[in-house]
């Protein structure tokens, strides 16, 4: 498993770029890891492709 300093993470465009808080995620290769963007070193929650792809389909929903 890739250390978290090795993910590439991503934050929403959404975000914009006044510093506003965000979460990041990052693909690894078994799980889908989505972390606080202010706090990066807080705890982050790892999702099987399964439960994300779930959870992209009820975010979408509004």
């Amino acid at each position: 498993m890739s250390s978290i300093d090795e993910r590439a993470w991503f934050k929403s465009s959404y975000s914009g770029s006044d510093g506003d808080d965000c979460v990041e995620v990052a693909k690894g290769t078994q799980a889908i890891h989505v972390r606080d963007s202010k706090d990066q070193r807080s705890p982050e929650l790892a999702l099987s492709p399964a439960a994300w792809s779930d959870f992209i389909i009820y975010a979408a929903q509004g």
